[in-house]
């Protein structure tokens, strides 16, 4: 389905359901360069168990219109406002790297709104090495190669895979190459430039969940955990076999995990 926010047309999946916004809702949110597509499996099952269902586009990604919003805590704000033309009042946010921490940055300034949050390949501090930042902005190409490298466990470099026929390596590289112009510089440069996990996290009073692979080599487990510590309420949940990207690479653990979580409603 297809909202306006702040004039722009923004996309967001509704897993093969339609939505319903009298529903307790779930909003799902990718991480940089990545689309609403990452979200397949998880957002499906949420929408067929009761949810009303928005796995979206964030700005300048996928399908949806306008410019990559610059500050993490913009997009924080925007998650409000997507609410707002949804007709939602509360809401449920699941997170995926750079998703994640926008979700634990709108879960502490929206309190009243968001009732609870899972928060998959994230650290108190989403640091961006500058040789990534140069070369996603002069060599996007070969910035693919290098996040999908450094995304992925050594099983999943020699055709591991919980899916026949899907070769993820090159999946991930595709998903990569829709982006346009511009977009991943950007959305990694917001990444990089978000300083307050720590005081964020102590702000966030509803229950969360943070979910890590142990091999994840851009946002490590002991990152992982010692976030999962700053918040008050909050689980942990360490994927073995995984690295970053872990709805390719464990997309039925990372579903049963959420499952476990936040359950049919």
């Amino acid at each position: 389905m297809y909202l306006t926010v702040d004039d722009n047309k923004v996309f967001a999946a509704t897993g093969g359901k339609e939505f319903e916004p009298g529903k307790p809702c779930v909003i799902f949110i990718h991480g940089a360069g990545l689309d609403h597509t990452i979200w397949l499996l998880q957002s499906r099952w949420f929408a067929w168990h009761g949810w009303a269902v928005l796995a979206v586009d964030m700005p300048g990604h996928g399908h949806s219109a306008g410019d990559p919003l610059p500050e993490i805590t913009d997009m924080a704000a925007w998650i409000g406002r997507l609410m707002d033309a949804a007709g939602i009042e509360t809401a449920s946010l699941i997170g995926h790297s750079m998703g994640a921490i926008i979700a634990l940055e709108a879960a502490a300034a929206l309190p009243d709104r968001i009732d609870r949050i899972a928060l998959l390949g994230i650290t108190a501090t989403m640091d961006v090495h500058p040789m990534l930042l140069d070369v996603a902005k002069n060599d996007p190409a070969k910035a693919y190669e290098i996040i999908t490298a450094w995304s992925m466990s050594p099983g999943a470099k020699v055709g591991r895979n919980p899916v026949p026929g899907i070769w993820m390596t090159g999946n991930a590289l595709a998903l990569f190459a829709n982006n346009r112009p511009g977009t991943l510089h950007a959305a990694l440069a917001a990444a990089g430039n978000w300083k307050t996990g720590p005081q964020t996290a102590k702000k966030v009073t509803c229950p969360a969940h943070v979910i890590v692979g142990k091999y994840d080599m851009m946002t490590p487990a002991a990152g992982s955990r010692e976030l999962a510590g700053m918040i008050a309420n909050c689980q942990y949940t360490e994927l073995d076999d995984c690295g970053h990207i872990l709805t390719a690479e464990a997309p039925d653990a990372v579903l049963d995990t959420l499952i476990d979580y936040l359950g049919a409603a």
